[in-house]
């Protein structure tokens, strides 16, 4: 009995050690399979990143590094899964370095999966075909701003030239061809300015193209340019949308810095003093000079507004060139030009007379100017 006794405790204490070793080990597999969980979410965090961080579209060099490191110690079945694509839209050069490094050390089965991509998209041609284009449109660039620099030169000679008192010029709302050319030579002059209209204005008068303008160039004349895209002159705002738009069409036309451009005020258009206020601020601080066409009449509302204006802005007066209808005295030849005694604001810069209007011939209407208005004339 004794020895029974024994034998029993002997085998109840080895019973507690084999549990005490089992649980410690279940313990110990569940920690190390709890860090594979955490690693692999790190991992293909990590990956994540990489394919993210890989994705480029650029001209420049490029160069991919991903490095994924897998440290395991321990016990238990491992699934390691490592996945890198890179996708890469690029016109240049490319380096990429992928280094998937797995350090392994454990006592049961380990399954290891690392996939790399690269996927590669080159757009050289497209690219060559592009920088075609560049290469036009720099030249069109290169071209047109010599032709702005020759037109400014002109300029600038103009400026250093002794005019005449006087000169005499014609204003039409027609396109200028050979033929009415033709016609105003025979029947009225050889005009000096010939005045026409920036952009069209549907059933009032044909815009101006380069191509008329260098026929009226070639002829000896220079052209004054008229805006008259609004039936009203009111506001401030209305004054500097209506400016802006006329430096838009000046542009489009190539038309050179220090010309002058006339609005057009009608008489029978409402007119206020913010509206001339907002045109001369916009075209003053622009490359051209700010004109306005109108009948001058002492009693007009445009003489009114024009003088208000001024009293808000005294350099309007002085830099605003104008070029007025009165009075309306008839349209004759050139030889037969009246005396220059044009109606206009006092003290205001005006540049030119529209004596006469409505030729039954040629659809002109009949000029005089003051020979420096050649200098801010196209």
């Amino acid at each position: 009995m004794k020895w029974g006794k024994y034998t029993t405790i002997v085998g109840l204490t080895f019973l507690l050690f084999i549990s005490i070793i089992t649980f410690s080990s279940y313990n110990q597999l569940n920690t190390i399979k709890s860090t594979l969980l955490h690693m692999q979410e790190a991992v293909q965090s990590n990956v994540s990143e990489n394919t993210n961080e890989s994705a480029e579209d650029t001209e420049e060099k490029n160069s991919i590094s991903n490095h994924v490191e897998n440290n395991v110690d321990g016990n238990g079945n491992r699934s390691i899964d490592n996945s890198i694509e890179n996708n890469i839209d690029s016109n240049g050069e490319n380096e990429i370095d992928n280094n998937i490094k797995n350090n392994i050390e454990v006592n049961v089965d380990v399954s290891i999966s690392n996939n790399i991509k690269n996927n590669v998209k080159s757009n050289e041609q497209e690219n060559s075909s592009t920088d075609s284009e560049k290469s036009s449109s720099s030249n069109n660039n290169s071209n047109k701003n010599s032709e702005n620099q020759n037109n400014n030169d002109e300029k600038k000679n103009e400026k250093q030239q002794n005019f005449p008192e006087l000169v005499w010029g014609v204003d039409s709302a027609s396109v200028t061809t050979e033929e009415m050319c033709a016609c105003v030579e025979e029947n009225f002059g050889t005009p000096s300015v010939w005045g026409r209209y920036l952009g069209t204005k549907e059933d009032v008068s044909k815009g101006i193209s380069k191509e008329e303008a260098q026929l009226i160039h070639n002829k000896g004349a220079k052209v004054l340019l008229i805006f008259n895209h609004f039936t009203e002159a009111i506001g401030y705002e209305k004054g500097k949308t209506e400016a802006n738009e006329a430096i838009r069409l000046a542009e489009n036309l190539g038309v050179p810095e220090d010309v002058a451009i006339f609005a057009d005020i009608e008489p029978s258009y409402p007119v206020d003093s913010a509206f001339i206020n907002g045109w001369y601020d916009v075209i003053s601080a622009s490359p051209y000079k700010p004109g306005i066409y109108g009948i001058f009449d002492s009693e007009k509302a445009l003489v009114t507004a024009f003088n208000a204006a001024a009293k808000n802005n005294e350099n309007i007066k002085k830099n605003t060139y104008i070029w007025t209808a009165a009075p309306n005295i008839g349209v004759t030849t050139e030889a037969n030009a009246p005396e220059y005694k044009p109606e206009s604001p006092e003290g205001s810069l005006t540049a030119g007379w529209q004596y006469g209007i409505d030729a039954k011939a040629c659809n002109i209407d009949t000029n005089l100017f003051k020979g420096e208005i050649l200098k801010v004339l196209w």
